[in-house]
């Protein structure tokens, strides 16, 4: 096992109470989301911490090779074969390792959120299905599935309660809408509790998504 990814992190004024773990996108970074913690006007007294974990970089094949952050690699856009389950599998074992590092410095899985963009999603539905914790909740933001015909296989319960919220793009030229609903539409049919929102945006967030994911976000950790 690898050393813990690196991170930023957001902290509250006071203890935190609850922690949200936020993955990045292909080629992004930590960096790229933690500047959206204050848009999202989240109560003072709920004291939640943010953990923006840096992705391993790695060769991305569909980008020449090119080595940049990505939390697997991507051999081809092909609906079925997008995600390198193998980089999934080992990503995963590293924000997990991240999650049992904040559990050991107090902060309860049941009070922590898995979040991810795009790659960053992939990690957070596949970690979160197969996981030993009961987390939160978990926020998948214009995203998709890897192996989704595994799913019912390989899917641990503890987490068949756990709140997820998903949310797409309608214009979304990166991971076209279809490839998201297809993931909602597996969870839903394995018996998670899923919801669906979709925005008039491409591939990114917009104002409206970021008010319905604080509201989210106060519901499942209230």
């Amino acid at each position: 096992m690898s050393e813990t990814l690196p991170y930023v992190e957001v902290n509250p004024s006071g203890s935190p109470k609850a922690c949200v773990i936020w993955l990045h996108g292909l080629g992004d970074s930590g960096n790229g989301f933690a500047p959206i913690v204050p848009e999202l006007g989240l109560p003072d007294d709920a004291q939640i911490r943010f953990v923006f974990p840096h992705a391993p970089i790695r060769p991305v094949t569909i980008n020449g090779g090119m080595a940049m952050r990505a939390w697997y690699d991507i051999k081809s856009l092909d609906f079925g074969s997008r995600a390198d389950v193998e980089g999934v599998v080992e990503s995963t074992a590293q924000v997990e390792a991240l999650l049992e590092q904040e559990i050991a410095n107090g902060i309860p899985p049941e009070r922590i959120v898995l979040a991810g963009f795009s790659q960053g999603g992939v990690i957070a539905l596949h970690m979160a299905t197969r996981i030993q914790h009961k987390l939160a909740g978990v926020l998948a933001l214009s995203t998709y599935m890897c192996e989704p015909d595994k799913l019912a296989s390989e899917a641990n319960d503890v987490n068949k309660a756990t709140p997820i919220m998903m949310a797409h793009g309608q214009q979304d030229e990166v991971v076209p809408m279809f490839l998201g609903h297809a993931a909602y539409a597996t969870l839903q049919s394995n018996g998670y509790p899923v919801t669906w929102h979709e925005y008039t945006m491409q591939h990114n967030v917009c104002m409206q998504e970021l008010k319905d994911i604080s509201n989210w976000l106060q519901s499942v950790l209230k």
